[in-house]
Order: structure tokens, then C-alpha cells, then sequence
């Protein structure tokens, strides 16, 4: 395998590097890295030693990001909206149930199984 190692004090530890990926992780992958740290402890650990958690966190984000766009479409055919000009708040707020709506089914499929 051809590890290096370093001495401190009397012991050798090898030189292990984790690889991190320059992509940011959102909302709904930060949600599935606390879920996964709070309820799912040695898959959390284990998928962050082998570097596979990023990966993971970012997979869960992307598909995350394009259900709420599907789910948002789908929702917007069944509940249409009103009209925005003529009454902004009323339009913001059934805007902002849809959004609720499709969040809590993306979260429960995604970020909290």
C-alpha cells in the first residue's frame, strides 16, 4: 500500500489525508450530515473515514434541489396561484405553503431516512 509515516514522541502515525470536494453543500445536505451524525452514528463515521461522506452530502443536495423543482411544478398545476398584482401577500403566502408542502416531502425521503 506504500504509506508514509511520521514520528511523534516514540510512535509513527501514517499520514492520512481525507479528500474534500470544492463544492458547497446546501440546506437539505447539512440537514442529512446532522441527521446522519445524531441518529446514524457508525454509518456517519465510517462514510467520513473512507471519504465517502461529501460525495454523499452532495448527491443528497442535487436530488434534493431537483424534487423541490418537480414537486414545486406539480403543486403549482394542482393549487394554482393568485394573482400576484393584485394581492401580493396572499400570493406570497400560498407560495410559501407550496414551498412547506414540497419541503417536508423531500425532507422525509431524503435528509431524515
Amino acid at each position: 500500500m506504500g504509506l508514509t509515516y511520521y514520528l511523534k514522541g516514540d510512535y509513527l502515525f501514517p499520514n492520512l489525508t481525507i479528500e474534500s470536494s470544492e463544492n458547497s453543500i446546501g440546506k437539505y445536505g447539512m440537514l442529512r450530515r446532522t441527521f446522519l451524525k445524531e441518529n446514524r452514528s457508525n454509518w456517519y463515521q465510517s462514510m467520513m473515514l473512507t471519504g465517502k461522506l461529501d460525495r454523499h452530502l452532495l448527491e443528497i443536495e442535487k436530488t434534493a434541489q431537483e424534487r423541490m423543482e418537480i414537486l414545486m411544478e406539480k403543486l403549482l398545476q394542482k393549487y394554482p396561484a393568485l394573482d400576484k398584482e393584485a394581492d401580493p401577500l396572499a400570493w406570497t403566502a400560498h407560495m410559501n405553503m407550496l414551498t412547506a408542502m414540497a419541503e417536508e416531502c423531500v425532507m422525509n425521503n431524503l435528509a431524515y431516512r
